[in-house]
């Protein structure tokens, strides 16, 4: 690009985008190789990571999107007067749970796992975007998959759905017989 900052063009896309872009489109829009763009992202990530800036550069997965730091939230949420976030239930917590560490699944499949009904928690979590559809399955009712999305990236602070911590081994793992025998021994010392 002559004469013109390649970083502040990637800046402008960014900001003007307001959700996350894939390098691809990157690319395509400012018109570089995926190298240039690699650069322009290294001196945006330096320029923001100044206590001067009040933005940041989210990386997810293989997309970027400009974000303000989470110091700014309160004043944010005061200026558009947004409502506080809700808390997520325990139940939503263990959908979305055995959803990002399955994915994708069925409503059928969150039931099964958590062993009630779950139909509710999962149109809840689609509504507040950290679930979104993947598609349908080719089985009988050809029922409707679930998975993740760049919302839930983003709320739980991860990259990408790789950096979600690994499950424990199951032989660290107590079994429900083995916790009700502990609990008869100590109720016999």
């Amino acid at each position: 690009m002559e004469d013109i900052n390649l970083a502040a063009v990637i800046e402008a896309i960014l900001f003007a985008a307001g959700e996350p872009l894939e390098e691809e489109k990157l690319c395509e829009a400012a018109a570089v190789t995926k190298s240039e763009l690699d650069e322009a992202i290294e001196k945006l990530e330096e320029k923001y990571s100044s206590d001067d800036s009040a933005l940041m550069l989210l990386r997810l997965e293989n997309s970027y999107q400009l974000a303000a730091k989470e110091i700014y939230a309160p004043y944010i949420k005061a200026a558009l007067e947004i409502k506080k976030n809700s808390v997520l239930s325990p139940a939503a917590m263990e959908a979305l749970t055995i959803v990002a560490y399955n994915q994708p699944v069925t409503k059928g499949f969150v039931e099964q796992v958590r062993g009630v009904d779950s139909s509710g928690v999962v149109n809840s979590l689609v509504e507040k975007g950290l679930l979104a559809e993947a598609g349908r399955l080719d089985l009988p009712g050809r029922p409707i998959a679930y998975k993740t999305t760049d919302n839930f990236l983003r709320a739980f602070r991860l990259s990408s759905i790789k950096d979600l911590p690994e499950l424990p081994d199951h032989k660290e793992q107590i079994s429900f017989d083995e916790l009700l025998e502990n609990r008869e021994n100590e109720e016999q010392q």
